[in-house]
């Protein structure tokens, strides 16, 4: 039969075509899979091993420090310096001198039982007493100890004073005034003293074994624990007598601060009140 038009022929033959691909499709898809990399196909899971798995490093992170209580500071004051000598004794011995030997001694006492020191004076100069009460007012947790070399007195022996309870009588609520900063420290400052009395008293015989009150200058205007030591003195005819009690001196000094360390609370703290 003839065919009059040739397009006609190209659909029928088309047709067949189509049709064997479709059907060749689906058989190309499964070999596909079949012949997958074997980087793609699922990996059997690994037989489980009593082996526990190693644990991954993790940085180490140390341990909070452990707080330190409230004390950590002791302010040193050398009393006296510059035009001021202090007592003076028969072999032309000065206070302003031999106070800073004793505070040495006194430092280094300190420093070994872990306390950061501070000094009002480390040479021969003569700080204000507003400006070595500053020093102290400006620390917090600290105390402050003036030292000083007496005009009599027992030789060999050594006090400790701290302000008298009369001076707590000052209100300490609102600002308190500059003069009386000591008011509310009163009672710490009498229970620092005994400390470091007591440590005296086993060093050297004939001093007392408690603190005693007096109205001393230095002490009236520091907003901290305060007291004054005093050692005996520069009557003496040599003053090596003198420089070989300072080692002991700070020993005393430095185990009275240690032994008063828990009984200090910071100004302020709720519920603590010094």
């Amino acid at each position: 039969m003839r065919i009059p038009n040739g397009r006609l022929l190209i659909r029928i033959a088309i047709i067949p075509l189509g049709i064997a691909l479709l059907a060749w499709i689906p058989g190309s898809i499964s070999g596909t899979k079949r012949h997958q990399p074997s980087a793609l196909r699922a990996t059997p899971s690994a037989p489980q091993s009593s082996t526990p798995a190693p644990t991954p490093s993790y940085p180490v992170v140390a341990a909070p420090a452990q707080q330190r209580t409230a004390l950590n500071i002791v302010v040193l004051d050398p009393a006296h310096g510059g035009t001021d000598p202090g007592a003076r004794g028969a072999q032309g011995i000065r206070e302003s001198d031999l106070v800073l030997d004793l505070t040495l001694q006194v430092r280094r006492a300190l420093e070994a039982q872990g306390f950061q020191v501070l000094q009002t004076r480390t040479g021969n100069e003569n700080p204000s007493f507003d400006d070595r009460s500053t020093l102290a007012n400006a620390q917090r947790g600290a105390v402050f100890v003036t030292l000083h070399i007496s005009s009599t007195g027992l030789p060999g022996t050594a006090r400790v004073y701290s302000m008298p309870e009369s001076t707590s009588a000052f209100s300490t609520s609102g600002i308190l005034n500059w003069d009386h900063a000591q008011a509310p420290y009163v009672s710490l400052s009498r229970k620092f003293g005994d400390a470091v009395q007591g440590q005296l008293a086993q060093k050297f015989k004939g001093s007392p074994n408690n603190s005693q009150p007096a109205a001393i200058r230095q002490l009236r205007t520091t907003a901290a624990p305060a007291i004054a030591v005093e050692i005996c003195s520069v009557s003496v005819q040599d003053r090596t007598d003198i420089d070989r009690m300072m080692p002991a001196v700070g020993d005393a000094v430095a185990r009275g601060v240690a032994a008063f360390r828990p009984s200090y609370v910071l100004p302020g703290e709720a519920g603590l009140q010094p």
